[in-house]
């Protein structure tokens, strides 16, 4: 290489470190658009840890919950029972894991009405889309047990009250069959009124 051309070359090179560097720093940035959520790998551990493993059915309904919503921010780990005739009713307790928030207790009960007759006691790993503020979940969400999209025992189906998207996943269906529609109450207390 001609001594002319070193400045040139020395340019170049400097110009190409100078733009390289800030690129690279971006994506191991802490602020990163998906630090505040959990990624699939850390829910299917977590799941494996609450149902006992990862089974096939598990991994199953996990990866298409990411395919259709992407990341939780949020889960809730924790068991409920069921029973109906005609009119249902739902209670259900665990904790909600928060990605920047931390732990907290979290109770759910609720009625149903619809053709639905049995019971069932199962364990219950929601995951939680847009949940921003814990308050925000001591709200009712409508629910309905018609949509479940099931793969080898282990159901999902989805629930929405304004942003906040649920995503609960289920084993352990039991004996409840049929169609009802109703909601779903969250509260960091429980209580044995459904309303």
């Amino acid at each position: 290489m001609h001594y002319k051309t070193l400045p040139a070359f020395f340019g170049i090179f400097a110009l190409l470190v100078m733009f390289a560097l800030p690129a690279q720093a971006q994506d191991d940035a802490p602020g990163d658009a998906d630090s505040g959520t959990f990624n699939e790998k850390e829910i299917a551990a977590a799941a494996g840890n609450f149902f006992g493993e990862v089974s096939e059915g598990l991994a199953s309904v996990i990866e298409k919950a990411f395919a259709d919503l992407g990341r939780p921010n949020a889960y809730i780990a924790g068991t409920e029972g069921s029973a109906a005739v005609g009119v249902g009713l739902r209670y259900g307790s665990g904790t909600l894991y928060h990605k920047l928030e931390g732990d907290s207790k979290i109770y759910w009960r609720g009625p149903s009405i619809g053709f639905d007759l049995g019971g069932d006691f199962s364990k219950v790993f929601i995951l939680v889309y847009n949940l921003h503020d814990f308050r925000s979940m001591y709200k009712r969400f409508p629910s309905g047990e018609a949509g479940y999209y099931f793969v080898a025992g282990v159901g999902i189906s989805y629930k929405q009250r304004k942003d906040i998207i649920l995503a609960p996943i289920r084993t352990g269906v039991g004996l409840r069959a049929g169609i009802n529609i109703g909601w779903v109450k969250f509260s960091k207390k429980k209580s044995i009124v459904p309303f």
